[in-house]
This record gives structure tokens, C-alpha cells and sequence, in this order.
């Protein structure tokens, strides 16, 4: 048997640092022990003119898992094909309560075509939607600041509803939050409060978007410390600092690392409350969109828990 050389050494353990690097169930643990997912929407500028082409290379980039927002028009069998060829585990999508309402059926179809484990409400809606129309300030004043503890209460409903029907089919249904939950609706009440007191942990689950929590004025890790079990999902965003004048939501976010977020204690909190996916969300961009979801990943990847 031929002895080894050092240079020979060195080469080898070079090209498996490399594999590594690419691979996130490696030696060099991710921040939850968990595969790094990336929420598509970060992509949507590109995933229209070459959808499959944009998977490879965001699988390239180390992103194991993805969750979609939207298909962009492609039958539930491309999509499958799509990510099996790069490699990606597609293990949630966002619709709207509007079109999950709209056609439930058709939605659950999908949902199982393409494999997913979940299907996530990503905006709120009401009963009486006139109410929006007829809005001073329009819907997104109204979503903003016009809900009553009885929407969100008719949102819990709709949430049991939608979640005992996917349920039934393997696919745990939950709700993602943007700012407005934490809108105050009296006696220190919120939306957000009444989802977690309304709906059923058994149908409904919580993805908590830390970004958005974050710029709501409130603490990501109270949320994971005191609801021990709702929380199954996290979105991991980091924002610029807040802008005089403009409004929470507004918030423009940012490479991983470089904005107002620490995620290093919510992570570790993360880890407690039995987190099981978590997607990174970057939804502007300074530069190139791939190089800098390349050092959203890094950035996580670099992160021990």
C-alpha cells in the first residue's frame, strides 16, 4: 500500500471541506441541525423565465429545502420534476385565505401532487369583503389597521376548517404572519392573540416570520418561549433599520447578518420550541439576487447552535 502523501492529504481533505460546504447535513452543523430552506418568493423576479434553471442553481448555492409562493403557472407534476432534478425538497407553499376558500379542493390537489407536508395561509381575509372595498384608505389600510377581534376570530374559524380537511389528506395546514397581527385591537390585544387562543393546534400551525415580528415591536423569541409546540416553522429575515415616517410593514429587508436582527438568541430559542423547517426570506436586494442569497446561506451555514 503506497504511503500518502501530504500534498495528497491536503488535496483530499480540501475536496471534502468543499462537499461539505455544498451539503448542509455536514460536519459543520447549521444553526438548528436543520437543512437551510429558502422561501421562493426571494426568487420571484427569476423563477418566471426559467423556473427550473433557478432551482439548480439555488440547490447549487447549498438551499436544501424551498417553500413556494405561487407556481407560475406550472402543472403540479413540472413542479415535482422541476425540484427532483435539483435536488430541492418543496415542503410547503403560500396561498392567500381568498383563493384557499375560492377552491379548497383544487388547492389540495395540488398540494398533493406535488408532495408538500404543508400549505400555509400567507394573508388574512374577512368575511364581508365589502368592508375592504368600502375602506377609507383602501385593502391594505383596512388589513392594516381596520380588522376587528371578530375577523380574526372568523380567520381562526376558516383556519380549523382548512386545517381538519388537509389533515385528513397527511398536509398540516398553518398561518404566516406579516405585521398586521400585532396591530392593537384594545385591551392590549391582537390578531396574533386571538389566532393562537381560536385556532386548533391540532389543524392549524404557526410559521413565524422573525422579520416581520421583529418590526411589529415585538420579541420573536417571547413568541417561541411561551407557545411551545404552535410554532413548527420559521421564516428568517433581517431587516435595515426602520426609516422615520414609514410604516412597519415597510420595513426593507436584507442580507443575513446586515441588518437589526440577531438571530444567533432566537435560534437558540428556536431550538427549544421544536422548530422543524426554517426558510430564509430575503425579498430586496442591493445587488445580485443569487450572490446575495449565497451570503444569506453562508451566513447561516458559517452559524454553530
Amino acid at each position: 500500500m503506497g504511503q500518502i502523501t501530504r500534498r495528497t492529504f491536503v488535496k483530499a481533505s480540501v475536496a471534502a471541506m468543499a462537499t461539505y460546504s455544498i451539503h448542509p447535513c455536514s460536519l459543520m452543523a447549521d444553526p438548528l441541525g436543520l437543512p437551510v430552506g429558502l422561501q421562493l418568493y426571494s426568487v420571484r423576479k427569476l423563477l418566471p423565465n426559467d423556473y427550473a434553471g433557478t432551482l439548480k442553481q439555488l440547490a447549487a448555492i447549498g438551499y436544501r429545502e424551498v417553500e413556494a409562493a405561487g407556481f407560475f403557472g406550472h402543472s403540479a407534476e413540472d413542479v415535482k420534476a422541476a425540484m427532483a432534478s435539483a435536488g430541492l425538497n418543496c415542503v410547503s407553499a403560500h396561498y392567500p385565505l381568498t383563493e384557499l376558500l375560492k377552491d379548497t379542493d383544487g388547492a389540495l390537489t395540488y398540494a398533493r401532487a406535488v408532495g408538500l407536508r404543508y400549505v400555509i395561509c400567507s394573508t388574512p381575509s374577512v368575511a364581508d369583503r365589502s368592508k375592504v372595498a368600502s375602506y377609507p384608505g383602501g385593502a391594505e389600510k383596512f388589513f392594516r389597521e381596520g380588522m376587528t377581534v371578530d375577523d380574526w376570530r372568523w380567520n381562526a374559524e376558516q383556519f380549523n376548517q382548512l386545517g381538519k380537511k388537509f389533515k385528513a389528506v397527511g398536509i398540516q395546514f398553518g398561518y404566516h404572519n406579516h405585521t398586521t397581527e400585532f396591530h392593537d385591537l384594545g385591551g392590549g390585544l391582537n390578531g396574533y392573540d386571538v389566532l393562537l387562543k381560536d385556532t386548533d393546534p391540532a389543524y392549524v400551525t404557526l410559521e413565524l416570520d422573525c422579520g416581520w415580528v421583529s418590526a411589529a415591536g415585538k420579541d420573536p423569541i417571547a413568541y417561541l418561549t411561551q407557545y411551545p409546540g404552535r410554532i413548527s416553522m420559521l421564516h428568517v429575515k433581517d431587516l435595515k433599520p426602520a426609516m422615520p415616517g414609514k410604516l412597519p410593514g415597510e420595513r426593507v429587508s436584507t442580507i443575513l447578518g446586515k441588518g437589526t436582527i440577531d438571530y444567533q438568541p432566537i435560534f437558540a430559542a428556536a431550538k427549544k420550541a421544536g422548530i422543524k423547517h426554517y426558510f430564509v426570506e430575503q425579498e430586496e436586494f442591493d445587488g445580485d439576487i443569487m450572490q446575495e442569497l449565497t451570503a444569506d446561506y453562508q451566513y447561516l451555514h458559517a452559524m454553530h447552535g
